[in-house]
């Protein structure tokens, strides 16, 4: 069994209610952060966990809005934890130097707390692993498989298929509709994908919200992969431009004219069970 809880929902634009992209799979004892949008570590408080508690941390690529909180988590899972264990971060090539400019732009903070607190010695301790598409691996009781996502000119991307126990859930992160996709949600007990309403989008002004039109799937075409792959849930997420609550069934019915599975659209900390 998986708890795929959806600790921030929102996309670049500021909301109040939504925090920055992210998810958090429970699978058992083991914790496994997918992206660190903006205000992940609350959320993941409100959800029952904590850095600290962190397994691995997966980041499906570089774009700012996915990527921001990663050193708010860097940092609470080092105080929490003494340094005693190691962060496990996983992402796309990149994401190495990444983590390295984070700690750099930290160097004072940690210079500071090494000087006054007596039980921490050294730095935070972060392993990166960088993945290429179709690698494979295994944290505490879940395995995850890898395949390469289109978010171009974004580049590289990756998406994740993570199975537990017989269950499986597959989160691709930002992307149009590919064969990496398809690969990743085939038979998954839940697919989480990212959406826009395109026919809402199309009517705003503004030459860079055409152009986000252009590397992410619309509602009909997370559903229409959903459906061709036979995932049994289509889970939405990072909405734009973001629904209210009395909007949802509007969503739902749109990705329902090509998906006959169930469709679950919600606020931070929706929690899907496998």
């Amino acid at each position: 069994m998986m708890d795929i809880i959806l600790t921030g929902t929102g996309s670049p634009l500021p909301d109040p209610n939504r925090a920055g992209p992210s998810t958090l799979v429970k699978a058992g004892d083991t914790h496994i952060l997918v992206d660190a949008g903006r205000g992940v570590v609350m959320r993941m408080a409100a959800a029952g966990s904590d850095p600290s508690l962190l397994a691995g941390v997966l980041i499906t690529h570089l774009h700012s809005d996915h990527i921001c909180a990663l050193n708010d988590v860097i940092t609470t899972h080092w105080v929490r934890t003494r340094e005693l264990v190691p962060l496990n971060v996983f992402g796309p090539v990149g994401i190495a130097r990444f983590v390295e400019r984070q700690l750099h732009a930290l160097e004072d903070d940690i210079g500071y707390r090494v000087e006054h607190h007596d039980p921490l010695v050294k730095g935070p301790q972060v392993e990166v692993t960088e993945l290429r598409p179709g690698d494979e691996f295994r944290i505490g009781d879940v395995d995850v498989t890898t395949a390469a996502t289109n978010h171009a000119p974004v580049h590289p991307t990756i998406g994740f298929r993570l199975e537990h126990e017989g269950a499986v859930a597959a989160l691709v992160g930002d992307t149009t509709p590919c064969d990496g996709v398809d690969q990743l949600a085939a038979d998954a007990d839940v697919y989480v994908q990212t959406v826009l309403r395109k026919d809402i989008i199309a009517l705003l002004p503004g030459e860079m919200a055409q152009d986000i039109l252009e590397y992410h799937s619309g509602v009909v075409e997370a559903a229409q992969t959903a459906a061709r792959v036979g995932a049994k849930r289509l889970a939405m997420t990072h909405m734009v431009p973001a629904p209210t609550p009395g909007q949802y069934p509007e969503w739902i019915a749109r990705a329902a004219e090509h998906y006959d599975g169930e469709v679950i659209i919600g606020d931070d900390l929706t929690t899907i069970t496998t």
